[in-house]
C-alpha cells in the first residue's frame, strides 16, 4: 500500500505507514476486543509501541466514527466498539495486514485495556500522617472494598510504584492472602 501516513515514532520494521492499513488495524483490534476500547488508550498504545503514529491513529478513529464503522459505547471513558460495517472491514480486509502487526497490535491493546478495566476496580489513596507517607490500596467489588492494604512508604514515588504493582498483582495478592488465612496447616 502507498505510504501516505506520518512515520513519526513508528518502527521502520513492522510499523504502519498507510492510512488505509491503520484504519483496517483499528477495525481489526476493536472487532477482536471483548470489551469497548477507550480511544485515547488505543492511540497511545499503538503509538508507544511504534505500530502507528498517534496522530494517524486519531485521524483513523475520527474517520471510522464519521463513516459509522465505530460507535461510542461509553461517553465517560470515550470507549468505542465496531459496528456491523466495521466488522465487515475487519473480516474482509484483515488479510492485507501482516500477522505480526495484527498480533502485536491486538496483544498490546488487550494488555492495556485489561489494565484500564482493572484500574476501575481498584482505589488508591496516599496520606501523610505524623511526617510519614502511606498508601492504601483497595480491590473493590462494586463500591465495597474486599481487600485493603495500608503501607508505610518512603515517598510518593514509591507509593506510585506500589500502585502500579497492585494493579498488576491485586487479584493474585487477594487469592494468596485468602489461601494463607484459610489453609488449615
Amino acid at each position: 500500500m502507498e505510504k501516505d501516513a506520518s512515520s513519526a515514532g513508528v518502527d521502520r520494521v513492522g510499523g504502519l505507514f498507510s492510512t488505509t492499513e491503520i484504519r483496517i488495524l483499528v477495525c481489526y483490534i476493536l472487532n477482536a476486543m471483548p470489551v469497548p476500547v477507550p480511544a485515547d488508550l488505543l492511540v497511545s498504545t499503538l503509538h508507544t509501541e511504534g505500530i502507528a503514529n498517534g496522530f494517524e491513529v486519531s485521524d483513523a478513529l475520527a474517520h471510522l466514527i464519521e463513516k459509522g464503522h465505530l460507535v461510542l459505547v461509553d461517553e465517560k471513558d470515550d470507549s468505542y466498539t465496531v459496528t456491523d460495517s466495521g466488522k465487515r472491514i475487519s473480516d474482509e480486509l484483515q488479510s492485507s495486514l501482516s500477522y505480526a502487526v495484527k498480533n502485536r497490535g491486538y496483544n498490546v491493546t488487550l494488555k492495556m485495556v485489561s489494565r484500564f478495566y482493572r484500574a476501575k476496580d481498584h482505589r488508591f489513596s496516599v496520606s501523610h500522617e505524623k511526617g510519614n507517607t502511606y498508601i492504601t490500596c483497595s480491590a473493590m467489588d462494586h463500591e465495597l472494598p474486599f481487600l485493603s492494604i495500608k503501607l508505610l512508604v518512603a515517598d510518593e514515588g514509591q507509593a506510585n510504584m506500589i500502585k502500579e504493582r497492585f494493579l498488576d498483582l491485586g487479584n493474585d495478592l487477594y487469592s494468596t492472602i485468602i489461601h494463607q488465612l484459610t489453609n488449615p496447616k
